[in-house]
């Protein structure tokens, strides 16, 4: 999803918009999570990328997107961009346990 989403409408409070934003990047990733996985993988990653705009958008942490669209109404952003690429993913072993097994 490389989306830019407007806060602003006639009609429509800027919460609502807000809520519904939130509620359509929830279903984005439920949705793409329930894709079936690559052989090789055990997870589905997501690269994401916020900003005002797509050229001054910085990379976030999936976790971090309901915080990032919450700010962007704080600072009456008139709109954001939003971007969500799903990965395969690879779990790696913690450094602790990589430890203990050379012990």
């Amino acid at each position: 999803m490389k989306k830019t989403f407007k806060l602003t409408h006639e009609k429509i409070a800027p919460a609502r918009l807000v809520e519904a934003i939130k509620h359509e990047v929830k279903k984005y990733i439920k949705r793409e999570r329930n894709k079936p996985l690559p052989q090789d993988a055990d997870f589905w990653d997501f690269d994401c990328r916020f900003g005002a705009d797509q050229e001054n958008s910085v990379v976030i942490h999936v976790a971090e997107i309901d915080k990032a669209i919450s700010q962007a109404e704080a600072d009456n952003l008139e709109s954001f961009y939003l971007e969500i690429v799903a990965k395969p993913g690879h779990r790696q072993k913690r450094v602790e346990a990589i430890e203990e097994e050379l012990e």
